[in-house]
């Protein structure tokens, strides 16, 4: 038996036509019911699922089961640990957000890679301040032939340096300890091999004319504090006042009066000219993501993405704007609305603004990147505690948890997977507690309340939006466990992750760079899968396909829809 209304729109009038302000649009839900058939014999509610699809011809009005018909399994791209947790333990018990590892000497082998892969790393992040280009080859390497082998989606975020004052290499060393009352020299000059004990050097050449003796010189954040007692030519010396371990490349930042000296940062570009090098790597190399750092403006991402277009023809990178300064802060919007994705760097923006801001500036953050249906990544320090031991602090598990429960689309670590003696185990710690707080959020019924504004530019992006809406809703009052979306583009994917709805999404795509990418989004599990533009061909090798591997089985209930007949359609799984 199947239950459907459509909305029938003339081709023509889903060109890129600007929806008019006066124009009331259709709420799906104000305007129809369906009353959803029930087998008497059933013991337990049936398996649920809403599919959702932005290519096709959709599926028609009537009466009638879907007839299932033979599909090639081996043309179904699926996450092993996903597979696995959904045979296991149902639809309810997989993980929502998605967990981000940096990728250092301590993850870049291959066995270590494929370790944090079934752990639920969903995006490998490569740090451009450390290490060659050639060793950060050789890890984008390794992850496409872990995706090859394994089933895996994991995709590959590339983060430029950017040209903030920051530290040098610390002569080769994996990192110092600066204990309180030592004397360092913070220096711009060259030095051979030894270099003077107790020396860092700092890649900015006007770093000793700028600074003043009182300042306060804060490393990577504040993690170590130091005090500049004299000028010596070019060099600085500073007595440490807050003793931590200093790291390769760490950000520095300098106070005076209780405020920060941020003339000369404000004059430095955005993207250094060793970043557009890198940037060019990126590109030759295919990643998913370009991370960029220090973003000031929508002017500096949408050069660089007009940039990759002009460069990378055959291939789509996301660029994400790390959020990270005052001015991210000042013009916060404008950015995000220009990228396609956010980071929020809590620990270079602890450093730019006053600690008890950086909470408030985290929550406003990740919604704003939700109504502009933009994926925001919460990161840095998460686990800090982790990097020498096996253990979170309690007060780091408390901050994991409230990133969950603002709905973020992903978890980042930092040091703790690249250079920590416990990867896997910080990994363990953000996959549990972000599977508890979504199971607690589920059990407390806590649907949220937020409003999401219109995005839509045309009036068939317009339909598509409040079919996604509808669907979502659909989803929580019907209590389905599954929304399944068929999307070449990932656009529409991404619209239903936006309204973060109480079950997983299916994510149907047929091209691998699609599916990388929106292993990054809220709530999406992706699939790579081979479809045609008949809505009805499709759900039938689908079924087939998800029947074969145990997912789903026969007089499930399936919500479908399809935005080319703006149709929605109640049938049961034949």
């Amino acid at each position: 038996m199947s239950q459907s209304l459509n909305f029938l729109i003339p081709s023509s009038r889903l060109s890129d036509t600007t929806v008019p302000k006066q124009f009331p649009k259709p709420s799906l839900l104000s305007t129809f019911a369906i009353r959803l058939p029930v087998a008497k014999a059933r013991t337990r509610r049936p398996i649920a699922a809403v599919l959702t699809s932005d290519n096709g011809k959709g599926v028609g009005g009537g009466g009638g089961g879907v007839v299932v018909v033979a599909a090639d399994v081996g043309s179904f791209e699926v996450d092993l640990v996903t597979e696995a947790e959904l045979k296991e333990n149902g639809f309810r018990s997989t993980r929502r957000t998605k967990l981000v590892a940096t990728i250092g000497p301590a993850t870049s082998g291959s066995e270590q890679l494929e370790a944090l892969a079934e752990g639920g790393m969903n995006v490998a992040r490569i740090n451009m301040c450390h290490g060659t280009r050639e060793w950060h080859r050789l890890v984008i390497e390794r992850v496409r032939r872990l995706n090859e082998e394994k089933g895996y989606a994991v995709a590959v975020m590339m983060d430029t340096e950017g040209s903030e004052i920051h530290m040098g290499d610390l002569g080769g060393a994996p990192s110092a300890k600066a204990e309180d009352g030592e004397i360092w020299t913070f220096s711009v000059r060259a030095f051979g091999s030894p270099r003077p004990e107790r020396t860092i050097t700092v890649n900015y050449d006007g770093f000793a004319e700028d600074v003043k003796v009182g300042d306060e010189l804060l490393v990577d954040g504040g993690m170590v504090r130091f005090e500049v007692i004299e000028k010596i030519g070019p060099d600085v010396k500073c007595l440490c006042t807050d003793p931590g371990l200093l790291l390769p490349r760490a950000n520095l930042t300098f106070w005076r009066d209780g405020s920060l000296v941020r003339e000369r940062n404000a004059m430095l570009p955005t993207v250094s000219s060793k970043d557009w090098l890198d940037i060019d790597f990126g590109i030759a190399e295919g990643v998913d993501f370009i991370a960029i750092s220090f973003v000031k403006s929508a002017e500096v991402i949408n050069h660089l993405k007009s940039y990759i277009k002009a460069r990378a023809r055959d291939s789509d990178i996301s660029v994400i704007a790390k959020i990270e300064s005052i001015d991210s802060l000042k013009n916060l919007e404008e950015i995000i609305q220009a990228s396609d994705g956010a980071m929020v760097a809590r620990g270079d923006l602890g450093a730019q603004i006053p600690l008890e801001q950086v909470p408030s500036a985290q929550q406003k953050i990740v919604q704003l990147c939700r109504q502009l249906n933009k994926p925001v990544i919460v990161a840095s320090q998460l686990l800090e505690s982790m990097i020498e031991y096996p253990t979170p602090t309690r007060a780091e598990v408390a901050d994991v948890s409230e990133a969950v429960r603002q709905r973020a689309d992903a978890l980042m670590l930092s040091g703790e997977s690249a250079m920590g003696q416990f990867p896997d185990k910080a990994l363990t710690v953000l996959r549990s507690v972000s599977l508890r707080i979504e199971r607690w959020w589920r059990e407390e019924k806590r649907h949220e309340a937020m409003e999401l504004q219109d995005i839509a530019s045309s009036f068939s992006d317009s339909i598509s939006e409040e079919i996604c809406n509808s669907a979502a809703k659909m989803a929580n009052n019907l209590e389905v466990d599954a929304l399944f979306v068929y999307t070449k583009t990932g656009h529409m994917a991404s619209l239903l992750s936006r309204c973060r709805p109480d079950c997983p999404i299916f994510a149907f795509t047929t091209t691998t760079s699609v599916r990388r990418r929106l292993n990054l989004q809220w709530g999406l599990i992706p699939f790579r899968l081979s479809f045609s533009d008949d809505m009805e061909s499709n759900l039938n090798k689908t079924f087939s396909l998800l029947k074969a591997r145990g997912m789903i089985k026969s007089g499930d209930l399936v919500i479908a829809v399809s935005d080319m007949l703006q149709s929605i359609q109640v049938i049961n799984v034949p």
